[in-house]
Formats: structure tokens, sequence, C-alpha cells
């Protein structure tokens, strides 16, 4: 019996947004809302997201000893994640400084501060997390190292879901481990080299046909509005189409972070990669209608009814 559907291993911040009626050009200075906080951070986000919709959580993280690390352990706690993989101290919690234009779209600037203190030894000392998870998930606000420390401690038959962002070149030891790679196409288009799908892919099919050829075992390409695309390896490797409820966009802020966090709460669950996309699709829905990151993260009875 698994203590958790899913360990999130990651990033945890302080979120300082600011809405904008346009972001300014270089050299440019323009008025905003007022400063709102919120916690944030790609890790504390997925594990957030993944405990309001029901899934037992757990995260590994490190925060600073200050206000903004008690905050996020305060959303945490009451969102029911155990806490007891968060680090505390070595640096000032990380901060993202986020501006949300009107359609809802975002720009984020990221101090990683504590974030980037977080250790393959951290991950050594949370032999226990990694021995009660189902499903592990990481992101790269945190070192490579340890993520690529995070793949070496799981548990047999653990699986690992990997959103690479901020995108960096990945070890081929952590490609092969992912199942899936979750990407947009930002993301894709790094990940091979800048121009998707190799020498002429223009649509998400061949980006993860592309990604598969890399080494994943699976893919997962969103595609906002879109829905998202899936794609295993082995022998029958067709992409799937998985679309998206339609909505009215207010911050995109969190939306990728609540996709990936539901995505790997129902593959914990044992549901096929595009039946678990289906639902992730509707959850980045649900998220997008709400300001902030954590504060927008629907309920699974709110999922529901969108």
């Amino acid at each position: 019996m698994y203590d958790y559907d899913l360990l999130v291993v990651g990033s945890a911040n302080a979120d300082l947004v600011i809405g904008v009626e346009r972001r300014p050009a270089p050299g440019e200075t323009v008025l905003g809302s007022d400063l709102a906080v919120h916690p944030g951070g790609k890790g504390a986000n997925q594990a957030v997201a993944a405990a309001r919709l029901g899934a037992r959580t757990a995260l590994l993280a490190r925060v600073g000893d200050d206000a903004h690390g008690r905050l996020l352990l305060e959303s945490q706690r009451a969102a029911g994640v155990e806490t007891r993989g968060v680090r505390v101290g070595g640096a000032p919690t990380g901060v993202a400084l986020i501006t949300v234009d009107p359609s809802g779209d975002n720009s984020i600037v990221v101090s990683p501060g504590a974030n980037a203190r977080l250790t393959p030894e951290d991950v050594r000392d949370a032999a226990g997390l990694f021995a009660g998870a189902r499903v592990v998930s990481a992101q790269l606000e945190i070192p490579l190292e340890t993520v690529a420390e995070v793949v070496r401690a799981r548990a047999a038959g653990t699986r690992f879901v990997l959103n690479p962002s901020p995108p960096a070149p990945l070890p081929a030891d952590v490609l092969a481990a992912c199942d899936p790679l979750v990407v947009n196409e930002h993301e894709a288009r790094f990940m091979l080299g800048g121009h998707a799908g190799g020498y002429d892919g223009k649509e998400p099919e061949d980006w993860a046909r592309a990604l598969l050829a890399l080494g994943a075992r699976s893919v997962v390409v969103t595609l906002g509005a879109d829905g998202a695309l899936v794609a295993a390896g082995g022998t029958d490797t067709a992409a799937v189409r998985v679309p998206s409820p339609r909505v009215d966009a207010v911050d995109t802020t969190g939306a990728g972070d609540a996709f990936t966090a539901a995505l790997a709460w129902r593959l914990a669950r044992g549901e096929d990669l595009a039946t678990a996309a289906a639902f992730a699709v509707r959850v980045g829905a649900a998220a997008v209608t709400k300001e902030g990151a954590q504060v927008s993260f629907p309920t699974a009875e709110e999922v529901a009814a969108l």
C-alpha cells in the first residue's frame, strides 16, 4: 500500500503579481495594479493542485526561514499536503515576479533563492517519502543534479513525470525515465533544438514523435485552449488529441502546474495517458477562470461542474 498517490519534488516561491494593461518594452516603464502576494512555485503549485483534487500528496522542497517561507508552508498544510519533506533555511525563499495582462497571459521572472539549495543529499535524506509514493513529479526550478537524483531515488515501479520548465538539456537517464515528459510548445522547441519536429515538423504530433525518438517513454504536449496531445513510445506511437472545454480565461498563472498535477494523480490511480489527460485539461481550464495560482486550483467537484 502506497502512503502517497503523488510525491512532488520541486520549487516553492512567493508569487508577486501585478496586473498591467500591457507588458513594457525594453527601457519602458508602465504602471500596474496593486501588488498581490500569493504562494506559488511549480512544485508547491502541483502539490496543492493535486491535494485539492483529493490526491494523497507530499512535497519535497526548500524554503527560507522568512515570512514567504511561512506563507508557503501554511498554504501546503491548509490544502492537506504532507510537508515533512519541506526543508527550511539556506537562503531566502524563492520569489516569482509576475505581470498579467488583460487577456490573462503572464510573463514571469524567478529568483530561485532556497530552491537552488535543494540538493541531491536532500533527496537521499527523503528516502521514506520516495518509498511510499506511487508517482513522483518534478520540474526544473530546482537544480538539474537534484532532478537526476530523484530519478535514481525512485522506488521500483514508481512512475516519473517531468515538466522541463524552465527548459534545459536533460541527461539521457532523466529523459529515459520520463513517463510522461510534459511540455508546452516553447519547451518542446527547446528540447528539439529550436526547430520542433526536427527536419520539417510543424505540428504537435511531429514534436511528440521527435521527443519520443530522443528517449522519453511518453510525451504530453499542452496546447493551451486547444487542450493537449499525448503519445506513448513502443510499437504504437500514434498521437491522440485531447480537447479542452471552452472557458473565459482570467489568469493563466499556474494552469500548467494544475494540469500536470491532475495528470500525475490520475496516472497514480491507474488511468491510461489519454484518459488522465482528458481529466487534466478540464482542471487546467477551471484554473484559468480565477486569478492567482494556488487560489485558482479547483476541487474535484468544481471540475465535474465545469
